[in-house]
C-alpha cells in the first residue's frame, strides 16, 4: 500500500511507525520541518515539510499513485481539503479525524471514513475506567462503542445464557474470549467465571450499559 499521512501530532506519528514497520510505502507531510526530520531519523519513508491543501505538495508525495490519505492535524479544515484535493486525484481510501461533530456531515459528503475527536475517545475510556475499573473500552465508532468486561467468579450473570440477560436495550454481546478460544454468543452459551465479554452498545444508551454488565459481571 502507498499511504500518504497528513500530519506529525501524535496519531499521524504513531500510524507512520506502524505502515512502515508493515512494509508499507509512506510518505508524511507535515508543515513543521523538526517533526519531519524526527521521523525520518526513526522510520524508512519519505517526509516532505509543506502544506497539505497545496497541489504540487501533494504531487511531490506521490498522491497520483497514493492508495490511501489519512489526515490526522487538529484543523478540520485543512484535514477536509486534503482530502477533498486527493479524491481530486482518485485516492481510492480517504480517512480523517474529525475534531468537531460539528464538521462530521462535511466528511461524509466528500466521502471521507471519518474517526471522531481522539481525545474526546480517550477522555471516555477514562471516565469508564474511573466509575468501574473493570470495563475497558475498546473503540468508539460512529453511533456507538465497543467494550469488553471480565466475569467474575461468582457475579449475577456468570452460569446464565446469553438468552437469559438479553433484556437491555441497546446493547449486543458480540463475542466471548475463554482460555484463549473465541466464542461468538448465539442464545444458548453459558458465561462462565474469567470470560471476557465484548459488548456493542448505541452511544445513547452507553452509561446504561456500562452499569448494566458491572451488575451482571462484577
Amino acid at each position: 500500500m502507498y499511504l500518504i499521512i497528513v500530519g506529525l501530532g501524535g496519531i499521524g506519528r504513531s500510524l507512520a511507525g506502524i505502515a512502515s514497520e508493515n512494509g508499507h510505502s509512506v510518505v508524511v507531510i507535515d508543515k513543521d520541518e523538526d517533526r519531519c526530520a524526527d521521523i525520518l531519523s526513526q522510520h524508512d519513508l519519505l517526509a516532505i515539510a509543506g502544506n497539505a491543501t497545496n497541489k504540487a505538495i501533494l504531487e511531490d508525495a506521490g498522491i497520483d499513485r497514493a492508495d490511501a490519505l489519512v489526515a490526522t492535524t487538529s484543523d478540520d479544515a485543512l484535514n477536509l481539503m486534503a482530502c477533498w484535493l486527493a479524491k481530486k486525484y482518485a485516492v481510492k481510501t480517504l480517512v480523517s479525524i474529525v475534531n468537531q461533530k460539528e464538521h462530521s456531515d462535511l466528511f461524509k459528503e466528500v466521502g471521507v471514513r471519518i474517526s471522531e475527536n481522539p481525545d474526546e475517545i480517550v477522555a471516555r475510556s477514562l471516565y469508564l475506567w474511573s466509575e468501574n475499573p473493570d470495563t475497558q473500552l475498546l473503540a468508539s465508532i460512529e453511533g456507538g462503542s465497543i467494550f469488553e468486561v471480565t466475569a467474575s467468579d461468582g457475579a449475577k450473570g456468570v452460569n446464565k445464557t446469553v438468552k437469559d440477560i438479553s433484556d437491555m436495550k441497546d446493547m449486543l454481546y458480540i463475542a466471548i474470549r475463554r482460555g484463549g478460544k473465541l466464542i461468538i454468543p448465539s442464545g444458548n452459551v453459558t458465561f462462565m467465571p474469567g470470560d471476557v465479554i465484548t459488548v456493542f452498545t448505541k452511544k445513547e444508551s452507553e452509561g446504561r450499559s456500562v452499569e448494566y454488565m458491572d451488575e451482571l459481571f462484577h
